[in-house]
């Protein structure tokens, strides 16, 4: 039923973002761009707590987009190569310890609903339509998301929603050679703090 697959997918999100941070080593390919996500998530901070959170989240968006760069078990959400959003939220959301697990669930659904609703009347696909319609519609499903698990009404979802979106128009997909590394994974985790 609709239930298991949400916990399914609830799983691999988080699941992708665990393995990203306990792997190191060179992504493949002719770039050999190293895994930067462990030694994000591992450095120490005098910082301030929100200094701490934020860099927790760029090292998840790092470690969900760099499990695809790797070929690892991803959810596309909306696509492979925004893979690292909605993960990074999501396990932020779980660090926060405010939230129960029928919330995130809930949440993840409005977060597909969105994605859902742009794939049918625009594109989430980077080739068409640039890395707007696939980080910036990620960025989208995330803010929809945290609205949501905040007790955003559907005004303030929609509101949320539209505003990260419209925040990543004009951005193209021009990968280096093709690659899904740069400046893909690093838009994962600008991406994710927005």
């Amino acid at each position: 039923d609709f239930n298991e697959y949400m916990e399914v997918i609830y799983n691999a999100l988080i699941d992708s973002v665990y393995r990203g941070l306990n792997t190191s080593g060179v992504i493949p390919g002719k770039l050999q761009i190293k895994r930067k996500a462990q030694y994000i998530f591992e450095q120490k901070s005098a910082d301030q707590e929100d200094d701490l959170l934020r860099k927790k989240v760029i090292a998840y968006a790092y470690a969900a987009a760099e499990e695809n760069a790797c070929g690892g078990k991803i959810v596309t959400a909306p696509t492979c190569g925004a893979s690292g959003v909605l993960p990074a939220c999501l396990c932020y959301a779980i660090d926060l310890n405010k939230y129960s697990k029928e919330q995130l669930l809930a949440g993840l659904k409005v977060a597909g609903l969105i994605g859902n609703i742009v794939k049918e009347n625009g594109s989430i696909s980077g080739a068409e339509a640039g890395c707007q319609a696939e980080v910036g519609v990620a960025c989208s499903m995330a803010a929809a998301f945290l609205t949501y698990i905040n007790c955003g009404n559907i005004d303030t979802i929609e509101r949320a929603s539209e505003i990260a979106l419209e925040h990543h128009l004009g951005l193209t997909c021009d990968p280096i050679d093709g690659y899904v590394q740069i400046p893909c994974i690093e838009r994962n985790a600008v991406a994710a703090l927005r």
